[in-house]
C-alpha cells in the first residue's frame, strides 16, 4: 500500500477528532474564535515538529525561497478567506443550499491542481472523484433536508455563489500548500511537509489574529481564557495537518481529498452505532457513493 493512503486516513480521523473537540468551544467562543484556535494553538507544535525532525531525525532544513513563501502566504490566506466566507454563509436563512454546493471542493481541487501545478488525473480516478462528490452532495442534502428542486432553483441565489466560492478557496489552499512543499525541491516528503506547515500556520495565526483583533477584539481574550479545550483543538489540529500536508506532498491533492472524505464515513458510523441517531435513505445512499468512490480510487488510480 502506498504511504499516502494510510496517512490520509489518519489525517481524516484526526480532523474528525479536532472537529468534535471544537464543538465544545461553540458555547464559549464566537464562530471566528472557534476557528482561530486551530491556528493559534497549533503553531508551537508545528515548530516543535520541524525542530524534532531536524535535531533528532537528522533531517536538514529545506532551503527557504521566495516562491515557497508566496505559495505559503497565498495558501494561508485562501484558507482564512474560506473560513470567513463559511461563517458568512451560515448567516443566511437558506444557507443549506450554499453549504451543499461548497462540497464541490474536490472537483475544484482537481481543476486548480491542473491549472496551477500541472497535476493530472487518470480517467478512472476522475470517475471515482465524481462518484465521491455526488455522494458527499447527497449526504449533505440528506442532513440539511435540501431537495433536488431546491438545489436547482437556488443556483442563482447568493448563498449558492458563496458556497461555490467557499469550495474554490478551500481547494486553492490545498493546491497552494502542495505547491509550497514541492517548490522546496526537498528530497523527502516528511520534512518538506512539516516545514510548509510550520511557515503556513504561523502566517495564519498572525493574519487571522490581526483580523479578529479588528473585528472581535474580545475574542482574542476569550481564546486565551478557554485555553484547555483550545489547546486540545490545537494539538489534534496540528496532528491532522501534519498528516494532511505529508499526504499532499506525496500525492495529487485531488486524490488525497477524495480519499479524505472517509471522514464522513467515520462521522456517519459514529452517529449510527454510538449515538443511535436515525438516518434517512438519502444519507445512506450518499455514504454508499462516497465509499464506492474511495474504493474505485484506491483500486484503479
Amino acid at each position: 500500500m502506498e504511504a499516502w493512503i494510510p496517512i490520509t486516513i489518519a489525517a481524516a480521523f484526526l480532523q474528525n477528532t479536532r472537529s468534535a473537540l471544537q464543538k465544545h468551544l461553540k458555547g464559549d467562543l464566537t464562530n471566528l474564535g472557534a476557528a482561530y484556535v486551530r491556528f493559534l494553538y497549533a503553531w508551537p507544535f508545528a515548530l516543535i515538529y520541524v525542530a524534532g525532525l531536524h535535531s533528532w531525525g537528522g533531517m536538514a532544513l529545506p532551503q527557504f525561497n521566495g516562491v515557497f513563501l508566496a505559495y505559503c502566504v497565498a495558501g494561508g490566506l485562501a484558507q482564512i478567506i474560506f473560513t470567513v466566507l463559511l461563517m458568512w454563509l451560515f448567516s443566511f436563512r437558506n444557507f443549506a443550499v450554499g453549504t451543499t454546493y461548497s462540497k464541490t471542493e474536490i472537483v475544484q481541487i482537481a481543476i486548480l491542481g491542473f491549472l496551477i501545478l500541472g497535476d493530472t488525473l487518470t480517467a478512472m480516478a476522475g470517475a471515482a472523484i465524481v462518484v465521491a462528490v455526488l455522494g458527499v452532495i447527497l449526504l449533505s442534502m440528506g442532513q440539511t433536508g435540501t431537495g433536488f428542486k431546491t438545489l436547482l432553483s437556488g443556483l442563482s441565489e447568493k448563498p449558492t455563489v458563496i458556497g461555490l466560492v467557499c469550495g474554490a478557496f478551500l481547494g486553492a489552499s490545498v493546491v497552494l500548500f502542495r505547491g509550497a512543499a514541492l517548490s522546496l525541491g526537498y528530497d523527502g516528503a516528511v520534512m518538506a511537509a512539516a516545514y510548509t506547515l510550520a511557515v503556513s500556520v504561523v502566517i495564519q495565526a498572525v493574519v487571522m489574529g490581526v483580523y479578529i483583533g479588528i473585528r472581535e477584539r474580545r475574542t482574542l481574550i476569550d481564546v486565551l481564557v478557554h485555553w484547555r479545550w483550545s489547546l486540545a483543538v490545537g494539538v489534534s489540529g496540528a496532528l491532522a495537518s501534519m498528516a494532511w500536508f505529508t499526504a499532499f506532498t506525496l500525492q495529487n491533492a485531488a486524490y488525497v481529498r477524495a480519499l479524505g472524505q472517509i471522514e464522513l464515513v467515520f462521522t456517519f458510523m459514529a452517529s449510527v452505532f454510538f449515538f443511535r441517531e436515525r438516518t434517512g435513505r438519502v444519507e445512506v445512499a450518499g455514504i454508499a457513493l462516497v465509499v464506492t468512490g474511495i474504493v474505485i480510487l484506491i483500486l484503479t488510480r
